[in-house]
């Protein structure tokens, strides 16, 4: 095995499988460290599986819209079954405020060349007939969003990464990344040293830790969300279900029906559960399901089976940060995906060459200059 790579990714998870696959056929040499004992098992495996272009901000329309059509393709051009669903989104509301806001954000994601439109209660009722028709207002409706399982697409990204050449290490800790003369020259690990000119930090959770080993600092801090499932049961919804309005200890939350038939099901908690306790709660279930019954009924009849918890690796305004440090060469970040890595990840590794390469076209520039490391951080994405 080399010592020497033109680059060496941190992390084997939803941002880092894709990217090695898209730096190695690239032409680039390409290492990928993982601590774990093998690919996906940071936040990717805690994913529930949706995959939305469905956004409130252009980068993110635009690298999702890129993730879709890399997704819903896979099969058909590499053979992986990664369990590709178009079933759609649907954000829906029962109050005044949440459809003029949803209404609001429709003019912005138009521009921006999303698929959606607004669906009044009767056409929305006949895409979801079991919603809980009191009080519906409406909602929006993107058909061209959908499904994946995390970690058959992650094994996807890997299978490919290493027959285009990429190398991957785990069970191996990064311990530092060795800089000399203002640029990056090797990353060190508990096993060894490797050469390196440049370095992509996608470390998800553990993106701070990781870039303070170079000697830079980034927003990013885990916050711990949790998921649960339900038992299988026959087909009788296609869309992910959203609901973004505030409840006690809940922000917004959100469900769909696997092609298994189970529901798969997920809360934004509020306020925020900083840190990395990934042990889950008596308080989630209780919470969620009542938020569930609530806007379909039907589910008060499901058991659930397990619930998990996983983190969200969350930047102060909800957007990731993409891009090289400006004082460091060869050091480029791919953090902060604040719980969307799995759909940001496929078409956010297209961009991957060019950073490191230093070459990323006008276009692709101006789509991610939004997410820069240095931008201001005071605005949120309105559509988290």
């Amino acid at each position: 095995m080399a010592d020497r790579y033109d680059v060496i990714v941190i992390g084997a998870g939803s941002i880092g499988a894709p990217a090695a696959m898209e730096l190695a056929d690239a032409g680039l040499s390409t290492l990928v460290i993982d601590l774990a004992a093998s690919v996906g098992q940071g936040a990717n495996k805690a994913a529930i599986g949706g995959v939305r272009a469905t956004h409130s901000e252009k980068g993110k329309i635009a690298v999702c819209q890129r993730s879709l059509d890399i997704l819903s393709t896979w099969k058909e051009k590499h053979g992986h079954n990664i369990e590709w669903r178009q079933g759609g989104y649907s954000f829906v509301a029962y109050r005044e405020k949440e459809e003029m806001s949803l209404k609001e954000l429709l003019k912005v994601q138009r521009a921006f060349g999303l698929d959606i439109d607004w669906k009044d209660r009767d056409d929305l009722l006949e895409r979801i007939p079991s919603l809980n028709r009191e009080g519906l207002m409406g909602g929006t409706f993107s058909p061209g969003d959908g499904s994946i399982s995390p970690l058959l697409a992650v094994h996807a990204f890997y299978d490919r990464a290493r027959e285009l050449g990429a190398m991957f290490q785990f069970r191996e800790k990064v311990t530092g990344i060795d800089v000399e003369d203002g640029a990056v020259r090797a990353v060190t690990t508990d096993k060894g040293t490797y050469q390196t000119d440049c370095v992509v930090n996608a470390a998800g959770a553990a993106a701070a830790e990781v870039a303070k080993l170079a000697g830079v600092d980034v927003s990013v801090r885990p916050d711990c969300h949790e998921a649960g499932i339900t038992e299988p049961v026959r087909r009788f919804m296609e869309p992910m279900v959203v609901d973004i309005r505030p409840g006690p200890g809940s922000a917004n939350f959100y469900f769909y029906q696997h092609g298994t038939g189970q529901v798969i099901f997920c809360i934004t908690p509020r306020p925020s559960i900083w840190g990395d306790d990934r042990r889950a709660t008596s308080a989630f279930l209780p919470m969620v399901a009542k938020r569930m019954v609530d806007v379909m009924p039907l589910l008060a009849n499901l058991k659930v089976r397990r619930t998990w918890r996983g983190l969200y690796p969350m930047t102060p305004d909800g957007l990731p940060i993409v891009g090289c440090a400006e004082d460091l060469e060869g050091y480029v970040n791919a953090v902060g995906m604040c719980g969307q890595g799995l759909m940001l990840g496929p078409g956010l590794a297209t961009f991957m060459p060019g950073l490191v390469k230093g070459d990323l076209s006008c276009e692709d520039r101006e789509l991610l200059a939004g997410w820069h490391p240095c931008r201001d951080f005071s605005c949120e994405e309105k559509l988290k």
